[in-house]
């Protein structure tokens, strides 16, 4: 995939089905953006953030990002302002953004944005490069879109 249009109609695609494939979906994002790691939670009735589908995540994280408050590490800031958050070195991060352990991931330059529609919170999705990175607003945008695609399928 080379345009944002492309990737677009592959989300689309994804989403038609009755029960979309989250891995699939992140695995398509994922690969558009040129990253190596990514996750998809989704909020739960309890307002917190819970993992659907995790690309590249060391296994002895997992159970530290399964469950994610809202105003917690990227994700959860992600789901507060309700807009994304971007990094560009998540290894030399020093705001108290990403949370410690999030280093142990090995990624740099990291994106995490809100599933919105209708002004709902629906979860997050955040993508990662292994290298530093500034996401430019276009890319901030599309990912956007990409996760209204998403909450639209979920509402």
């Amino acid at each position: 995939m080379t345009n944002s249009k492309e990737i677009i109609a592959a989300i689309h695609t994804e989403l038609s089905t009755d029960t979309p494939n989250w891995d699939t979906l992140l695995k398509i994002t994922l690969e558009y953006f040129d990253c190596s790691t990514g996750t998809l939670h989704f909020l739960d009735k309890d307002a917190l953030l819970q993992l659907k589908s995790q690309v590249g995540i060391p296994e002895f994280l997992i159970p530290k990002l399964s469950t994610i408050p809202i105003g917690k590490g990227m994700a959860g800031i992600a789901a507060e302002r309700r807009k994304p958050v971007e990094m560009c070195n998540l290894q030399t991060d020093d705001s108290g953004v990403a949370r410690p352990s999030a280093k142990d991931t090995k990624v740099e330059g990291s994106l995490a944005a809100p599933l919105m529609h209708n002004e709902k919170l629906y979860g997050t999705i955040g993508i990662a490069k292994p290298i530093p990175y500034d996401f430019i607003e276009a890319e901030m945008d599309l990912l956007m879109e990409i996760g209204e695609l998403i909450s639209q399928k979920l509402s």
